[in-house]
């Protein structure tokens, strides 16, 4: 429990506990304010999802001009499990609007790259309102 005293005018002292909550976000540490405050984190680029979604167009441009006729051949090449590349290769498919806030830093603190790796609709407006239900208001 953290504790943080203030000193009012009148010399009196107001103690203020609040539970300290921590989310990982791109590897690092980020406390979180409770619902309503009025703080907001900067913005913060997530380099593990920028990282993924570099990966992603850079691997399904090797496979669109040849360099790699098959995922499998790709997967070989790289030393990685076809799966992972599967999983990394549907990231092209993000609306992008998505890709924007995401290369932004605008993505809500919850949202991870295992949210995007567990699997999201194919239309961008099923992606868009599917995020807005879990994000509501923050991928704008």
């Amino acid at each position: 429990m953290s504790t943080r005293a203030a000193v009012l005018g009148d010399g009196e002292a107001t103690t203020v506990r609040l539970p300290p909550m921590f989310r990982k976000r791109g590897g690092r540490k980020l406390v979180v304010t409770p619902d309503g405050a009025a703080w907001a984190p900067r913005p913060r680029v997530d380099n593990a999802m920028v990282k993924a979604l570099a990966r992603a167009f850079r691997w399904r441009r090797m496979l669109d001009i040849g360099v790699h006729a098959t995922i499998e051949d790709l997967a070989r090449s790289k030393g990685i499990a076809k799966t992972y590349i599967s999983r990394i290769l549907r990231l092209t498919l993000l609306a992008p609007e998505i890709i924007e806030v995401i290369l932004d830093g605008r993505q809500p603190v919850d949202f991870q790259l295992d949210d995007l790796l567990d699997g999201f609709p194919l239309d961008w407006v099923g992606q868009r309102g599917l995020l807005a239900d879990r994000y509501p208001c923050r991928l704008e």
